[in-house]
């Protein structure tokens, strides 16, 4: 028999994806992931500093945009690393265009600029998926799986690192918002889907510092979320411990490699556009996620 190879007619091309942002992000992840195909291929570069576009451009032979819309020309859909303020007010012009988009956590600086983002995304019918890094990985997916058939009565959790300290990913917006509007998606993602819909938040302390989540579940169950971007710590701390009648779950991601996440982002999101079906991890999605960290901060969702 013999079996179909990477330059077989056979096989969908490449999904040509512009990237959006020249940053630690944007040159860590995204551009090697979408130039390491083979569902994709990463096409072009655009930055508001010409310099680092093409700092990371050149690796991979990628083109340097000149605009943003010159991006939106030379590709199928469109990745973003930057600043959330940035990917809100660009998302909604991507949706315009009709390119499929995937999306940073958080959409937006707020909820007001999230709720533009989802609502483009829905008017303009265009595919998104999320860069929710850890929902990729299989031992998060078996987490998620085992805690669906459990009763859970109370959870306690934390994500936890010190990159806020200083380094490359100690950026402006981070520093300005904390640990809630960065790490915040990622921890009420996964409380929200292995506790149950989260219902009410009460928050107390400083995202810059330390900020604890009360966290109240559809079913009446309670967990606890502990955030900081700004404590000394050997690597990231992400634990999740679910409680009830019957035996604890842990999900533990200490000894997690992250870059079995990214084959598994990339053909989802690959498949997602050449189907025109969007992934579960959508825009819609982030906007649920913004309503919670809205809800935490203590601002109404209406």
């Amino acid at each position: 028999m013999q079996h179909a190879s990477p330059s077989d007619d056979s096989l969908p091309a490449p999904v040509r994806v512009g990237l959006v942002g020249a940053g630690p992000w944007a040159r860590a992840m995204h551009a090697r992931m979408l130039a390491a195909g083979p569902e994709t291929t990463l096409t072009a570069v655009w930055a508001r500093r010409p310099e680092a576009a093409q700092e990371t451009a050149a690796p991979y032979g990628a083109k340097v945009a000149a605009s943003f819309d010159e991006l939106l020309e030379q590709c199928e859909a469109v990745a973003f690393a930057v600043p959330p303020a940035v990917q809100a007010e660009l998302a909604v012009r991507a949706a315009k265009a009709g390119r499929p988009m995937l999306l940073e956590k958080p959409l937006g600086p707020d909820l007001a600029s999230a709720r533009r983002v989802a609502n483009a995304v829905a008017e303009h019918r265009v595919v998104t998926q999320l860069v929710l890094t850890k929902r990729y990985h299989p031992r998060t997916r078996d987490f998620l799986a085992r805690a669906a058939g459990l009763t859970v009565s109370g959870a306690r959790s934390c994500y936890l690192h010190g990159a806020f300290l200083g380094g490359d990913f100690a950026t402006s917006w981070r520093l300005e918002h904390g640990a809630l509007l960065d790490l915040g998606p990622h921890l009420l993602d996964l409380l929200d889907v292995a506790v149950g819909p989260i219902t009410s938040i009460r928050s107390s302390g400083d995202p810059r510092r330390w900020i604890e989540l009360t966290c109240e579940h559809a079913d009446g169950a309670v967990s606890q979320a502990s955030l900081s971007g700004s404590v000394k710590l050997e690597r990231a701390r992400t634990r999740i411990e679910l409680f009830g009648p019957g035996d604890e779950l842990v999900y533990d991601t200490a000894d997690m490699d992250h870059d079995e996440c990214w084959p598994v982002l990339r053909r989802e999101f690959a498949a997602a556009v050449r189907s025109g079906t969007d992934h579960p991890l959508n825009a819609a999605r982030g906007l649920r996620l913004q309503e919670l960290l809205a809800m935490a901060e203590g601002v109404s969702s209406r």
